[in-house]
């Protein structure tokens, strides 16, 4: 599983970084950014960022989190 934050919709509430510190994290403006590989959609998660990732995903009040079950494509 692949993941990344839709940065347009993300509200920086900060629901994600409170629900998996390690994973997510915020740019200078605030907006919320998959820290393992700086938002590219590339990193695979292993089973406990997996887990985490999740309970993030679905606390996400917009849907920024998305996630993939390939590798999202280079932007």
């Amino acid at each position: 599983m692949y993941c990344k934050v839709n940065q347009t919709e993300c509200i920086a509430c900060g629901i994600c970084q409170l629900a998996a510190p390690n994973l997510f994290d915020y740019t200078n403006e605030g907006i919320a950014y998959f820290v393992p590989d700086n938002n590219s959609g590339r990193h695979p998660l292993n089973p406990q960022e997996l887990i985490k990732m999740k309970i993030a995903y679905h606390k996400c009040p917009t849907g920024a989190i998305k996630r993939s079950v390939t590798p999202f494509p280079n932007s």
